[in-house]
């Protein structure tokens, strides 16, 4: 459950470290965000000479939430931390070309065809 104000690790190479989500993608006064939604966010802490710099404002995609996820077949998981990927919102393809750290398999079927490909492990 990521709400406003909540601060997420960056999970790919863009050079995005730190990052400070703005708004929660997805319906009127939407309050929390799950798993495979996108929301918006403003980096805070990113390399020098990178991509990205500190104060843009992109978009991404949750890939692991420290809250427990309950799956349809009764069992849940949970993540050491919330981490995100910055991706494309137009056509969904993650910016960077490395993800770190495992993912959940719910975004395969969200979409996130490259996410799930580029991850080292798949959960």
């Amino acid at each position: 459950m990521i709400q406003k104000q909540t601060n997420l690790i960056v999970a790919d190479n863009t050079g995005a470290r730190l990052v400070q989500v703005i708004n929660v993608l997805g319906g009127h006064k939407k309050r929390y965000a799950r798993i495979g939604e996108v929301v918006t966010v403003a980096i805070k802490k990113a390399d020098p000479h990178s991509g990205v710099k500190k104060g843009d404002v992109v978009h991404g995609v949750l890939v692991r939430q420290h809250k427990e996820y309950k799956r349809k077949d009764g069992s849940a998981i949970r993540f050491d931390d919330n981490a995100i990927v910055i991706i494309d919102q137009k056509t969904k393809e993650p910016k960077g070309t490395r993800i770190f750290g495992p993912i959940a398999r719910e975004l395969k079927n969200l979409g996130y065809q490259k996410i799930v490909s580029l991850a080292p492990e798949v959960l």
